[in-house]
């Protein structure tokens, strides 16, 4: 029978460093790909007589691992960070209302002005800010600042005029309006209180969450993410995703979490059920405990520290979390809850414990508490008991770790905040993400912050409360293996093993063998998903990145490059 040249997807990477997370061979030099599949992984000399006629690409004896999976990030978020004024890593109330008297200046009279990523926790003086520098600098414009952590804004006059706030006397359930000693409202709105304003700012169109999107999904994939799941989108966006999809536009895999607010929306699914798809699934519905630590708005069992008269806000009720949960089991959706204080994690826990034990399901229905950020030492072994994963995002803590032990004080500060080595010492399941675009949605940055509790200059020294740190192998797979088994794919992707999923990054530096200040600098050179080339970091140097498919005889030009 003759030979019948083999198609470019048919490729055999040999001659690298591949991390496959797989067991049975954890190490290779070489893999075997068709189709979008990996078909061997083995010796170079394995590989290649296994597979005399596929294409060959020589990697160098550069490192390649499982590509990330992102399991908590805000997609339209991560673009949106983008187009909107960002304020991060400002240093005063000054420089902000500087920047945004700036951006004023370039919109039309009355067009709402929208920025994020404030912290008053970075600031000289570390309380709220008020409306008034605000509304004296953009008088004619309506303003909503959202604080990095997404749970609380800073609006100023114009924007609580449109919204009639001066007729809102009381705060509504799970949300505080701040106020002065008269009274009268500051202009900060945390958590429930939001709605308060954002209701009133136009509804982002078709074309700009399509923008938004194209770009969060280029940051994704130069950053190695090859799926990456959306913590609560609504029908619009799922409507973009699926355009750019049958676009073919370069995208991760997507694993959709729908916005548990929306009842409207919660119906249509319910009565369709899941959505399973390789590229993009919608299987999963996100609901919100409490708020965040950052603005004292986590649920804590015990007051904050430096708030003895505050506990922080439930935005849901046991009774309402149970009826949400087991109503989504019923259709065959997971549910995966925001929780933050431990107040709010026992909440969930004896939610999801009333809701299975109503349903009884046969398998795991895997439910989800989002960032388990603080968590009492006897909610840890429920975690297990109830079979939950704790999807936490490191960076969170070496953001956050300045001024935690204001909030908490030491001794829980010690015991229960981001407590990632005793959730395995309970065989709990960790999967990883960045909570972007609060945090950088660079997966290097997670992988750092999870292996050393420091920040990017190395302090503490000794890091913060070390005990909890991981290995570089434990925070690896939290990124790639608890990832894919928090969305029901650890077994065909999340790792590198015959079978699997052909989603695979080379990376610009071999992350097991150098400093761990070092990993912060590490770059992806590819990235790969079912086989095709969707960045490469080559040809993005040599001139403005185009997303396109190549040919296997450019890959090795590229691998080749000096």
């Amino acid at each position: 029978m003759g030979c019948i040249t083999p198609p470019l997807r048919s490729l055999l990477f040999f001659n690298g460093k591949i991390t496959t997370l797989d067991a049975k061979n954890p190490e290779v030099s070489a893999m075997a790909i068709d189709r979008g599949r990996i078909l061997a992984t083995g010796t170079d000399q394995e590989i290649q007589n296994q597979f005399p006629h596929f294409t060959i690409i020589d990697l160098q004896q550069k490192r390649v691992i499982p590509g990330f999976i992102e399991a908590h990030a805000h997609f339209l978020g991560i673009g949106y960070a983008k187009l909107n004024l960002n304020l991060g890593n400002t240093k005063s109330e000054a420089e902000i209302i500087q920047q945004v008297s700036a951006q004023s200046k370039l919109l039309a009279k009355g067009e709402w002005l929208k920025g994020r990523g404030w912290d008053q926790n970075d600031w000289p003086r570390q309380d709220f800010p008020t409306h008034q520098g605000l509304s004296a600098a953009v008088p004619h414009h309506p303003v909503i600042l959202t604080r990095i952590d997404g749970h609380a804004i800073w609006c100023n006059q114009a924007a609580m005029d449109i919204a009639q706030i001066h007729l809102q006397k009381n705060d509504p359930d799970g949300g505080k309006i701040e106020r002065d000693h008269e009274g009268n409202p500051t202009g900060i709105f945390i958590d429930n209180a939001i709605d308060l304003i954002s209701r009133h700012v136009p509804k982002a169109s078709v074309a700009q969450d399509t923008r938004a999107a194209q770009i969060a999904a280029q940051e994704a994939l130069q950053l190695g993410i090859t799926s990456l799941h959306d913590a609560g989108s609504g029908q619009q966006v799922i409507e973009v995703i699926e355009t750019l999809r049958q676009k073919n536009t370069p995208m991760p895999r997507l694993y959709i979490m729908l916005n548990g607010e929306d009842k409207n929306l919660l119906a249509a699914y319910y009565a369709t059920g899941p959505q399973i798809d390789d590229r993009v699934s919608i299987r999963s519905v996100k609901f919100y405990a409490d708020g965040a630590l950052g603005s004292r708005g986590a649920a804590l069992l015990a007051p904050y520290s430096d708030d003895p008269a505050n506990q922080g806000l439930l935005l849901l009720t046991e009774e309402q979390l149970s009826r949400s949960t087991t109503r989504a089991l019923q259709h065959g959706f997971q549910v995966a809850t925001h929780a933050i204080g431990d107040k709010a994690n026992r909440l969930v826990l004896d939610a999801y414990e009333d809701a299975l034990q109503k349903i009884q399901p046969q398998t795991s229905p895997r439910l989800r508490i989002e960032h388990a950020q603080i968590v009492h030492p006897i909610d840890v072994k429920r975690f297990k008991e109830l079979g939950i994963i704790a999807s936490v995002q490191p960076t969170h803590c070496t953001s956050d770790m300045a001024w935690v032990p204001a909030r908490l004080g030491k001794t829980r500060s010690q015991n229960q905040a981001y407590v990632w080595r005793t959730f395995l010492n309970n065989q709990v399941l960790l999967a990883a993400g960045s909570d972007a675009p609060i945090e950088s949605l660079n997966p290097f940055y997670g992988l750092y912050a999870a292996i050393t509790r420091t920040d990017h200059e190395g302090l503490p020294q000794s890091g913060f409360y070390a005990e909890q740190t991981l290995t570089l192998n434990e925070a690896l797979t939290a990124f790639t293996v608890g990832g894919a088994y928090a969305e029901f794919q650890e077994h065909q992707k999340g790792h590198l093993s015959p079978g699997a999923l052909a989603d695979f990054i080379v990376l610009s530096k071999d992350i097991f063998v150098i400093e761990a200040k070092e990993i912060l600098s590490t770059n992806v050179e590819m990235t790969v998903i079912d086989g095709e080339i969707v960045w490469d970091s080559s040809l993005a140097q040599r001139r403005p990145f185009r997303f396109a498919k190549r040919s296997s005889a450019k890959v090795i030009r590229i691998i080749n490059a000096p």
